[in-house]
């Protein structure tokens, strides 16, 4: 089982969480409020992860929509209707 580092000792964490408010000072608080909101969404909870985003501009870009896989079609798939 894989833990992150501040999983079992909350403390761990305020350094990364001290980095990444750090950012603001490079990037501007609206592109690092528009970073960690792109990190949550994806679930990239990081430090690093938040850096790789400014640093490639992807807070620049539009969010992307969710993906909704398209139906299935084919004759062995039954659907819900099939069950009832």
């Amino acid at each position: 089982m894989s833990t992150k580092p501040g999983q079992l000792h909350p403390e761990l964490g305020f350094r990364s969480c001290l980095g990444i408010l750090r950012l603001a000072d490079r990037y501007g608080p609206e592109r690092l409020e528009a970073a960690a909101s792109r990190a949550h969404a994806m679930g990239a909870d990081s430090y690093r992860s938040v850096r790789s985003i400014l640093e490639r501009g992807l807070d620049r870009l539009p969010e992307p929509d969710a993906v909704t896989p398209p139906a299935l079609t084919h004759a062995n798939v039954r659907g819900a209707g099939y069950y009832d």
